[in-house]
């Protein structure tokens, strides 16, 4: 339906010589249209509320409240908005709002600052053709409706081989490409209003839905002593890693373009991290994992892949705040592995708190594996100052870092305590 959006958006565009932009209804961006003047006069200053919602696909909440005070959910005709530096509106708009069955779906945005004339023929036909798009809007919104809810059921008993045919019906020839799942996780009820909301206005979704945290009642407590995850690819659905404090994670189905190409949904979580990150220093609590590529057929691996990476990108900085599976290194074997419980008594006392910074120095010194001048140089430290403390570090565990197979147990150890970590926090949000 995108390509029906553009061309309806360069109709109006052409018709009525102005620039036309299509939002849904939570100003998403849908489709645009340039319009190239005439004149060879200078090109007029760029409106900074449209460049932002063309560049970044969607507006803030405080335009949103600025156009909603102008009654644009319940017009029924054309709506005029003068301009206002101080809210980034340089140019004067018409909005047409994109309405069917008696509900607003969207928003036709016209730049004319006052030059339209409201009984103008030319308009009238640019609201009939909003109205097809009203239609358009309200159809895909049904469907997306139905197939987050098909998707819900599948995920929220992954174990329970449900058969996704029905899911494969309501997506057509979609589900017949690649696809990878992702989890956006906490997602308040405030941030979803609809628990199956349709694709939304994001480019190659095809289904999306709110499901449980714990949806099979295996994620473990609460407290990281959860029961075992899976052992292999073949039963994905024995364990839940997603973060145990987040009561819902968001599920979102997107289309691949190639089997191994994750960038569409990569696109699609930084995106729906746009709303989290912008409310300021709660930002950290957000998360979002990408599990994939699959099948329709493997979705419920996907899912455990998308959880499991979502807790990554919670307790891991370096790989968030959206993390894919296949980059998680250790920490893929580590979400198959039992909650983590009390750690290795070896490393046990280098992860109190006391000792944080030898225990950064040897994470980063693992990570970097073992070369000295990169780790020195990323903990900004000396060399003599980072042999001093790795030497604290083998007094502290009894382990020998020379040794491979008592760095590996270090190595996992602590990244296991980063997850156990990030797990506690999130279970007193």
């Amino acid at each position: 339906m995108r390509e029906d959006y553009q061309t309806l958006i360069d109709e109006i565009s052409t018709s009525l010589g102005t620039p036309a932009t299509l939002e849904d209804r939570d100003f998403r961006l849908i489709a645009f249209g340039a319009h190239e003047s005439a004149d060879d006069g200078e090109a007029p200053e760029p409106d900074p509320v449209r460049t932002r919602s063309i560049l970044q696909r969607r507006s803030t909440a405080a335009v949103r409240a600025w156009f909603e005070g102008f009654g644009i959910t319940r017009a029924q005709e054309p709506v005029r908005i003068p301009p206002e530096p101080a809210a980034g509106v340089r140019t004067g708009r018409l909005c047409l709002p994109a309405r069917h069955g008696g509900v607003v779906h969207g928003y036709v945005w016209l730049l004319d600052d006052g030059a339209l004339d409201l009984a103008d023929p030319r308009l009238a036909r640019a609201q009939r053709t909003t109205a097809r798009i009203g239609a358009l809007l309200a159809a895909e919104s049904r469907a997306g409706a139905h197939a987050g809810e098909l998707l819900r059921e599948l995920l929220a008993d992954p174990a329970g081989g449900r058969d996704p045919a029905e899911l494969r019906e309501a997506l057509g020839p979609s589900a017949d490409g690649p696809l990878a799942l992702l989890a956006v996780t906490p997602w308040e009820p405030d941030e979803d209003a609809a628990p199956s909301a349709g694709p939304g206005g994001l480019p190659g979704v095809l289904a999306r839905c709110v499901v449980a945290a714990d949806p099979a009642g295996t994620a473990g407590s609460g407290d990281g002593t959860g029961p075992a995850a899976p052992a292999g690819p073949a039963a994905p659905g024995a364990a839940a890693p997603g973060p145990p404090g987040a009561s819902r994670m968001l599920a979102v189905l997107v289309r691949l373009r190639t089997g191994s190409d994750l960038a569409p949904a990569r696109g699609v979580a930084e995106r729906l991290l746009g709303r989290p990150r912008d409310a300021g220093p709660d930002a950290a609590a957000y998360g979002a994992g990408i599990g994939g590529p699959h099948e329709l057929a493997a979705l419920p691996r996907a899912w455990w892949e998308a959880r499991a990476a979502a807790r990554v990108a919670l307790a891991d900085p370096a790989r968030g705040p959206v993390a894919e599976w296949a980059a998680l290194g250790p920490y893929r074997l580590l979400a198959t592995l039992p909650g983590p419980g009390t750690p290795d008594p070896a490393v046990g006392a280098l992860l109190e708190p006391g000792h944080r910074e030898l225990a950064r120095t040897a994470e980063t010194f693992l990570d970097r594996a073992g070369q000295a001048g990169r780790t020195a140089a990323e903990l900004g430290i000396h060399r003599q100052t980072l042999y001093y403390r790795l030497s604290r570090v083998e007094q502290l565990t009894g382990l020998d870092l020379d040794d491979g197979g008592d760095r590996l147990l270090l190595h996992m150890t602590l990244k296991g305590a980063r997850l156990a970590a990030a797990d506690r926090p999130a279970a007193g949000r």
